[in-house]
């Protein structure tokens, strides 16, 4: 027989249910995978921010001096005051500096920070219910209604408690006498507000601190923050040197740099044209594979099979007894040699990058080394390279799913420490989409912990997210899609996506109107103002722009029949230039890069703005930096004189309808006197197409 008493059997299950429920509130899932921590105590929410790429998985990147502008939805149940804060920090710090963040409206929040030093930058938000805020509402709709507030101004004295604490009155009173002890002045003024509320006698008194900006200003420096919310992330912001944000770069064949025809060229010969290629403004000189070619296999003129004697081959079949990756072709000269040829162009404000191009010589050591590392057919020979239809029989494909894939990434971070140990602090990746993404995240990771200066150009002309993925990965330069960008509807909806969506925080473009790869058929006519104009789109439209040397400078156009490359390309015969020559192009090229150099707001990508013409050729934009302003104007059309009425936002740049405005052409010289949104323009590409416009007010 059961002589329990019922009641309280139930009660004591009731106690146990409840306590399990308690418990189980510290930790609630949203999927038997993903348990979340909860604080039941916890009211704000904060998500949607940007910048945040994928989640927060990579970082956003920057250079010293960049402004972090960075909004997030933050709201809260209820009808409370919210505060929020931005916290950042170097890697590394242990103190977040904070900085208020703004209601923008729709319970959107900003704020902004700069990035000071090169590494890595972390930043996050911190939001909460802000009840002095609240409180202080309620006083003005009390006071406002006639309601009498007495219960409320002693609960303020409250509050005032915990702004003296916040202000360092517990550790003043600790240290009072003490030699030396200095106490924070605000403690003298917030004593007398907390006097101030608890005294009925001046209730009118009180009622008007209660509402006054100065209890505003010491509830913001001092801010309660009960049960904060922070967000569940820390973004990075992957700062690199200023180089990641302006260059300009100028490609050649060290083995073309003779001046002599039919002589192989030297980095010697190189240094020799330091004067002039700095001269006419580049700051990165890069160069194709400078190390040892093979013979088996060995390419002839115009990717022919068949290579005569003497033919030199091509720089990407690289690796041979002399040496693969980590050694110079000595028709080239010496490791000596190349470090003094960095060292020289550092005299002239100029780097030196190379060409990471991971693929082998069938000479190459690791051919023989490591067979692991490459594809085999079903007979045990190794797969050669292929790209239907074209085929290179010179290369050996590096295969990345080998399972002595550790040892291949280590033996590459080695090949790049050891270009790092010889000067160079840029590499541009050959065909980076051929190889996994996690393998560039781990490799430029793990360069720049001990090269912090390094950075990367991703060489890819591919799919969309495949290029953007490499960006994410680490790579501070991209290749991009400008060289088949022609017309004025394409080069505006592209500079767009580049520069106003998501990918401005992440991807830096790199323009190139041509490369020693790519013959583009917009230039495949050899007609001179189209070379001016493509330049020039390039030049002004990014801050990192490059041309293939003096195959672009002479207007070198004829293509291989039926392909975007050129005959007799420099990739599989040594060429003879003749380095003394100039034409209009090299002039311009020479103008546009000292104008970029002398205005700020030729330096930034993303501070574009497209002006309104009514002409579907001419293109015309606004950069700003500063008080540096440009209007940028370029008729895309190649063959006729267009004429057009630029609308320019004068709202944006503080002028007033009425007011007259000098437009200077730094191209040129002349001046014009502007006026108002609407100013006629005409170019002719026979003579100029474009302008460089700065307002000078």
């Amino acid at each position: 027989m059961n002589t329990s008493n019922p009641s309280k059997a139930s009660s004591a299950r009731s106690r146990q249910k409840s306590a399990t429920n308690a418990d189980s509130l510290s930790t609630l899932s949203v999927s038997p995978q993903a348990p979340i921590l909860v604080d039941g105590q916890n009211r704000v929410v904060i998500g949607n921010i940007s910048p945040e790429i994928d989640g927060g998985r990579f970082p956003i990147k920057a250079i010293p001096g960049d402004v972090i502008a960075v909004e997030a939805d933050i709201f809260a149940d209820g009808h409370d005051y919210l505060s929020a804060r931005l916290l950042y920090k170097q890697a590394g710090d242990t103190t977040w500096i904070e900085t208020a963040m703004t209601l923008l409206g729709n319970d959107r929040w900003g704020a902004s920070f700069v990035v000071e030093r090169q590494g890595l930058c972390l930043y996050t938000i911190e939001g909460w219910v802000d009840h002095l805020a609240s409180w202080q509402h309620e006083i003005h709709l009390k006071v406002a209604d006639g309601q009498h507030i007495s219960s409320e101004l002693q609960a303020g004295a409250h509050y005032v408690d915990g702004l003296i604490r916040r202000a360092g009155g517990d550790l003043a009173e600790k240290q009072k006498g003490k030699k030396g002890a200095a106490e924070n002045p605000d403690l003298t003024a917030l004593r007398e507000m907390a006097a101030l509320f608890r005294d009925k006698a001046r209730y009118d008194e009180a009622v008007s601190v209660a509402e006054s900006d100065q209890f505003t200003f010491f509830a913001n420096r001092y801010p309660e923050r009960q049960h904060p919310t922070r967000y569940a992330r820390e973004l990075g912001v992957d700062v690199d040197r200023a180089q990641a944000g302006f260059s300009t770069w100028y490609c050649l064949f060290p083995r073309s740099a003779a001046r002599e025809e039919g002589a192989h060229g030297t980095f010697r010969n190189v240094e020799a044209l330091l004067p002039r290629i700095a001269g006419m403004g580049f700051d990165v000189l890069y160069l194709p594979p400078i190390h040892p070619i093979g013979t088996a296999h060995r390419k002839g003129k115009n990717n022919s099979v068949i290579c005569q004697p003497g033919e030199p081959g091509v720089p990407y079949g690289i690796g041979s007894a002399e040496g693969g990756h980590d050694a110079i072709h000595p028709e080239l000269g010496t490791v000596e040699d190349f470090k003094h040829l960095i060292a020289i162009a550092a005299n002239y404000g100029m780097e030196v990058a190379m060409d990471l191009a991971i693929q082998c010589s069938p000479d190459h050591p690791w051919a023989t080394e490591h067979p692991d590392w490459f594809k085999k057919r079903p007979d045990g020979s190794i797969q050669y390279a292929e790209n239907p239809p074209k085929k290179y029989q010179d290369i050996y494909p590096v295969y990345f799913e080998t399972e002595d894939w550790q040892n291949l990434w280590n033996e590459l971070k080695r090949v790049l420490l050891v270009w790092a140990s010889w000067g160079v602090r840029i590499v541009r990746v050959d065909n980076p989409h051929t190889k996994p993404f996690a393998f560039w995240e781990w490799i430029i990771a793990e360069v720049k912990k001990e090269f912090p200066d390094m950075l990367f150009l991703a060489e890819a002309f591919t799919k969309p997210k495949v290029m953007q993925q490499l960006a994410k990965a680490g790579f501070a330069h991209s290749y991009t899609y400008f060289t088949w960008r022609n017309n004025k509807a394409e080069l505006e909806e592209y500079m767009t996506e580049l520069t106003q969506g998501e990918m401005r925080h992440y991807f830096r473009p790199n323009f190139w109107p041509t490369t020693h790869d790519i013959n583009p058929p917009s230039l495949q006519t050899g007609h001179e103002p189209q070379f001016l104009i493509r330049y020039f789109l390039a030049a002004t439209l990014s801050s990192n722009y490059g041309i293939y040397g003096p195959s672009f400078e002479l207007m070198e156009h004829t293509p291989f029949p039926g392909k975007e490359e050129f005959l007799n390309s420099e990739k599989y015969e040594i060429r003879y230039w003749n380095w003394e020559k100039t034409n209009k192009l090299t002039y311009l090229i020479s103008l546009v890069n000292r104008i970029r150099k002398e205005n700020a707001a030729l330096q930034t990508t993303n501070n574009l703005t497209f002006c309104t013409v009514n002409d579907d050729a001419i293109m015309a934009y606004l950069k700003v930096s500063g008080n540096n302003k440009l209007i940028v104007v370029v008729n895309t059309d190649a063959y006729q004189r267009r004429a057009a009425m630029v609308q320019v936002p004068i709202w944006q740049l503080g002028i007033a309808h009425d007011q007259p405005y000098t437009v200077h052409d730094l191209l040129t010289g002349a001046y014009y006197t502007w006026q108002g949104e609407s100013n006629y323009v005409e170019l002719d590409p026979y003579v100029l197409p474009m302008h460089i416009l700065r307002i000078e007010i």
